[in-house]
């Protein structure tokens, strides 16, 4: 058994049943979480205006957002996933890159994209992580809208 009598496999379970944070301890210098998504546009000061306007983004002085991981009902992870090249998950844009925006009421943000007159390309309402809805904003980046499943 690798050196270790059943008594110390018993005492080694129950330390990492007592101590869970010894599993998930990390050494310094790793990645604690996302710090901003950052875009090309062929005209920055029009995206900036379309995600104030249609999306309901508040925009700071410099012409960004900052948007809150502590909103209420925010989701308390930020998901980072590699796509194969050949994906079409992202379509119709041709962009390598998708935005998902998490949002506390998908049947709100999608009526008020509608009376703006922005296209819903797909909507999921029985995802098994919550509902979806996934629009084009004008530069043709694919965004998608999560309202994560109430627990």
């Amino acid at each position: 058994m690798n050196g270790l009598s059943r008594p110390g496999l018993l005492a080694l379970a129950i330390g990492l049943a007592v101590y869970p944070a010894a599993l998930q301890a990390q050494p310094a210098g790793r990645i604690t979480g996302i710090g901003g998504i950052f875009i090309k546009s062929k005209d920055p000061k029009a995206l900036r205006n379309w995600y104030r306007d249609v999306l309901g983004i508040s925009l700071e002085k410099w012409g960004g957002a900052k948007l809150s991981y502590d909103a209420p009902g925010h989701p308390p992870v930020i998901v980072w996933s590699a796509f194969p090249s050949s994906t079409d998950y992202m379509a119709p844009s041709t962009r390598e890159f998708m935005i998902d925006f998490a949002v506390d009421d998908l049947d709100a943000v999608v009526a008020r994209l509608k009376s703006k007159g922005v296209e819903i390309l797909k909507r999921d309402d029985a995802g098994a992580n919550g509902k979806f809805a996934w629009i084009v904003d004008p530069d043709g980046t694919k965004i998608e809208l999560w309202e994560p499943k109430s627990k």
